[in-house]
């Protein structure tokens, strides 16, 4: 799940990601940063969940690492071919 608030020259996007089956870690994986994995914070609830100050009017390809090297797309987002014969999201802010 991603929840977007915009103010001004910034954008506050968090990401959310909720496990099927049990997980050890979770990273968010996107262009914002030159596609370093930003590992994300275990919520009581079991939620997976990092916010990122990103700039407005733009569009970031990002995805979800699991346990180290499974790859996921997020549900809310259109999903684009990536050079590595998987699939990206596609964040439009």
């Amino acid at each position: 799940m991603i929840t977007v608030k915009k103010s001004g020259e910034k954008v506050w996007v968090t990401f959310s990601y909720t496990p099927v089956q049990q997980t050890e870690d979770v990273s968010v994986v996107g262009e914002w940063n030159e596609w370093k994995e930003e590992p994300m914070k275990l919520k009581k609830s079991g939620v997976y969940s990092i916010t990122k100050i990103l700039k407005p009017e733009k569009s970031f390809q990002f995805g979800y690492k699991v346990n180290g090297d499974e790859w996921i797309t997020e549900d809310e987002c259109p999903s684009i071919n990536s050079p590595f014969a998987s699939q990206n999201s596609l964040l439009e802010l």
